[in-house]
């Protein structure tokens, strides 16, 4: 039995979705332990395309369990309509295929209004980037301790006099502050009544089904969202996401003690991409020809939103930082294939900001934004490898690349992916296989 969280190294976009599909293999449970819809999980089996927000990716698997931990926050319409899409496809969710944290917050229609309105109201330069999915307000008020959980829904008067008074104060805000258009009480109650219907089968405790999991002998995946540098304590702040998206969250997301983790696997593409707004040190400017070659090369563009991926070379500054935070025990590198045809690879070793060297990110945003990359320059290789199988059949110099990252990380690979699809991954060692 061993118990694997899975995590993102930079931010986002990593390629977390392909990489716990492989490792659900040897799983028995899946955990996705936070975030909201605003966070996509992209999945190519056998060549049909499969986009997660809320369930997690393990659910293509018949025969294992999935849960939504209490980390999570839920957009009711968007967690049925996944699993409506899965029902078509003959994939059916059940109540044993799928369970949901009673402690899941729900991201209300409020929410969203709130957040789009926060955000159009900022000027240019302070905005955040955000989604507009009502992700940080539903943190807001989980935090503010007005929040509405998914365990709720069971109970109509306590969901009915949650909503009222959530209701009046949020409205005062959308119109007094914003001079945007009002939530409706009855509107939210009669469409939450309905999804109450329909989710409540799935409800449950997920804490007391993981535990009794690992008193079992189980293996257990926490796959999160996100990226180590979207943090909400530790990313680029306030250009960040508003959870906790390392490690240590898939504990406190989920209901599971930390001295059960065994493994912490860190997703790592082979260069470096962020969404959205915020400082990107080592990014390669729209209309760069390399950045420009990788962003259409690797298709980098937002799983959920559809927006384009800013491109750039690696950056082991952000790779070491998430080292460190995550405890990470192996690398998993993602699209090594999308640098095939690059004569020369360039990876940033640390920063100077103001005549000073930084080996980490700092955590003053202003510096954060003066970061300039001092790189080291690595040889480049021609060879396609999407069809390499075998991590002997690669390039020596795509081998001598991952054997920089190792050196100056100090983590080893234990996945290679050369492709999308999921066979085109190589697993160096199993994380579930306790040496």
């Amino acid at each position: 039995m061993a118990s694997v969280v899975v995590v993102g190294t930079q931010w986002g976009d990593e390629g977390k979705g392909k990489i716990v599909d492989l490792l659900t293999n040897y799983a028995d449970c899946i955990v996705r332990f936070q975030g909201g819809n605003n966070a996509g999980h992209t999945l190519v089996v056998d060549g049909e395309k499969y986009v997660f927000h809320i369930i997690p990716s393990g659910i293509l698997y018949e025969d294992k369990a999935c849960m939504i931990g209490n980390g999570v926050i839920i957009v009711p319409g968007v967690l049925l309509s996944e699993m409506e899409e899965l029902n078509g496809k003959g994939l059916p969710v059940t109540p044993t295929r799928l369970m949901i944290s009673e402690n899941a917050h729900l991201i209300m229609p409020y929410h969203q209004m709130l957040d789009q309105a926060r955000e159009a109201a900022l000027t240019k330069g302070k905005k955040i980037g955000t989604t507009g999915r009502g992700i940080g307000p539903c943190y807001m008020d989980k935090v503010g301790r007005v929040g509405i959980k998914a365990g709720d829904l069971l109970d109509p008067a306590q969901f009915t006099e949650k909503l009222q008074s959530n209701i009046e104060e949020k409205n005062f805000y959308l119109s007094k502050q914003y001079g945007a258009e009002a939530a409706s009480f009855e509107v939210i109650k009669a469409q939450f009544d309905a999804f109450a219907e329909k989710l409540a089968p799935f409800i449950g405790n997920v804490s007391m089904e993981l535990d009794k999991a690992r008193r079992d002998g189980r293996n257990i995946l926490f796959e999160g969202a996100q990226g180590t540098q979207l943090d909400i304590d530790h990313g680029t702040y306030p250009f960040v996401t508003s959870s906790n998206t390392i490690a240590g969250n898939a504990c406190i997301g989920s209901g599971f003690g930390p001295a059960h983790i065994d493994e912490v696997i860190g997703i790592l593409k082979a260069y470096t991409t962020r969404v959205g707004e915020g400082p990107f040190p080592s990014e390669l400017p729209e209309g760069d020809k390399v950045g420009d070659e990788l962003q259409e090369k690797g298709g980098e563009f937002g799983a959920t939103t559809g927006r384009r991926r800013r491109c750039g070379w690696l950056d082991m500054v952000v790779a070491n930082d998430a080292v460190r935070l995550n405890g990470l025990t192996g690398l998993a590198i993602t699209k090594l294939d999308v640098l095939s045809g690059q004569s020369k690879l360039k990876i940033g070793r640390k920063y100077t900001i103001e005549g000073k060297e930084y080996n980490c990110m700092p955590g003053n945003i202003r510096k954060t934004a003066l970061a300039q990359p001092v790189y080291e320059e690595a040889d480049g290789w021609d060879e396609d490898i999407t069809k390499v199988r075998d991590y002997d059949d690669l390039p020596q110099k795509a081998k001598d690349y991952m054997k920089r990252i190792e050196d100056i990380s100090g983590v080893a690979p234990v996945i290679v992916s050369v492709g999308p699809d999921r066979e085109e991954t190589l697993l160096l060692r199993n994380p579930f296989e306790k040496s």
